[in-house]
């Protein structure tokens, strides 16, 4: 049975782990506490892609951990990746007892990591704090478990549902607060998709940018380092040569028809090129997720028009809407939210609205489509 110390140091834990988020794609980010007699003695949070992971970070920390309980997020891993396995690391550490929130979902770990910790004679307990631990890496264990990441659709509104003028213009609905969450939310991406109608109207770079992110200077720096992949969708290869998309500050994808060869301009980017299969309704999603997804892309972020985040919609891909509302009215001619022509009120698509909250002058919400 778990006491409040116990509690309160998984909680900390779960608090550390959140400091990972922008920095260590595809690693799920882990927080990890060793506390002995009452007292934190070491901590740590997953480092960027082949630095060490919450429990070698913690034990560091530590120095001397024998006797101590280890609190971890996600099992210590058991398999030798870039790096070695957190479960020996513990057990040459000599800590007695490992609470875990969640076991591992990935095939490598599966529970190969609690049952090494208890062979080597240590006390284990999974399940403290496990609803809390999964919300920190649900993208993760979609792929783990589904194989494919969490995708999630960012828009901006205003008060009567419209996210353009006719004429396109759009910059900016929101205020410099619900851009700089967006810049965030970006950062926790491992992909950011958009469509080129998008890249042709607003010349997007889709990059993060640190000064924009509102974090501590050393996270925020660390977070710009891990640039999400840029991906484009581009049935009929429209991209021109001078977009900021083929800058080079972060890799790129473009999707294309496959029927199409890649223009001349593209190929001379440099930047990665996918042929997709396609319709008159554009190019097949279902097959670019699978894609992102095999690329170990736990977290995957849409930003576009109507007619990109509709059809997402339609095919049942969002896991999660996140709306940003702006107080202001953009009149009856501006483009919609979505480009989702239903006819009958038995169309309607139910949404479970997750969280909202206030960002600035704006207000988020959260919403997750009930399909």
């Amino acid at each position: 049975m778990a006491t409040e110390l116990n509690t309160r140091m998984m909680a900390r834990a779960l608090q550390l782990a959140r400091r990972g988020q922008y920095s260590c794609m595809p690693n799920p980010h882990v927080g990890c506490v060793l506390e002995r007699d009452g007292a934190v003695i070491g901590e740590g949070f997953t480092q960027p892609a082949g630095g060490n992971h919450a429990e070698v970070q913690a034990l560091a920390e530590a120095g001397d951990a024998s006797g101590a309980t280890a609190y971890v997020t996600l099992e210590p891993c058991s398999h030798i990746g870039k790096t070695g396995p957190c479960a020996d690391a513990l057990i040459t550490a000599g800590v007695s007892r490992v609470f875990a929130a969640i076991e591992d979902p990935n095939p490598l770990v599966a529970g190969n990591g609690l049952d090494k910790l208890r062979a080597a004679g240590i006390e284990v307990e999974v399940g403290l704090l496990e609803a809390d631990a999964r919300k920190v890496i649900p993208g993760f264990i979609s792929r783990m478990t589904g194989g494919r990441g969490r995708v999630r659709a960012k828009l901006a509104m205003s008060l009567d549902g419209r996210t353009a003028m006719a004429s396109g213009e759009s910059q900016w609905i929101t205020g410099p607060a619900a851009r700089a969450d967006v810049q965030r939310l970006r950062a926790m991406s491992c992909a950011v998709i958009t469509g080129i109608g998008t890249v042709l109207s607003d010349d997007c770079s889709l990059t993060v940018r640190a000064a924009e992110l509102g974090l501590p200077v050393a996270e925020a720096e660390l977070a710009s380092l891990n640039q999400p992949l840029r991906v484009v969708l581009d049935s009929n290869l429209q991209t021109p040569a001078s977009a900021a998309i083929l800058d080079g500050a972060a890799p790129t994808l473009i999707c294309h028809d496959e029927k199409l060869d890649a223009s001349t301009a593209i190929v001379a980017s440099g930047v990665d090129r996918l042929a997709l299969g396609g319709d008159e309704n554009g190019l097949n999603l279902a097959q670019l997720i699978d894609y992102l997804s095999a690329r170990q892309s736990n977290e995957i972020l849409v930003e576009c028009g109507p007619r990109l985040a509709g059809a997402f919609v339609r095919e049942g891909l969002l896991d999660e809407l996140i709306v940003y509302m702006a107080p202001v009215l953009m009149g009856s001619a501006a483009r919609p939210l979505l480009d989702l022509p239903l006819e009958a009120m038995a169309q309607k698509i139910p949404l479970q609205i997750e969280d909202m909250r206030k960002v600035g002058d704006d207000w988020r919400m959260t919403a997750i489509p009930q399909y």
